[in-house]
């Protein structure tokens, strides 16, 4: 399936790049172009990193928003 429209960039892409070390949607951007464009596509590549990362124990945390601790 398409993810990124403006690019043209699949699923499997965006999978295989995020199984070669793409743990952000910036390093998906850099890899295959996904998400560069208009940026409609950023969740869903999110989601796409978090579920191939999700079953490795070197994961990297879901791109999160920073939360500031509390001091």
């Amino acid at each position: 399936m398409i993810v990124c429209h403006c690019n043209g960039v699949s699923d499997r892409t965006i999978r295989r790049v995020a199984r070669e070390g793409s743990a952000s949607v910036a390093d998906v951007g850099f890899a295959c172009g996904a998400g560069t464009c208009c940026g409609g596509c950023i969740d869903a590549i999110r989601q796409i990193i978090h579920s191939e990362s999700s079953g490795r124990k070197d994961a990297p945390a879901p791109n999160a928003p920073a939360i500031a601790a509390s001091a």
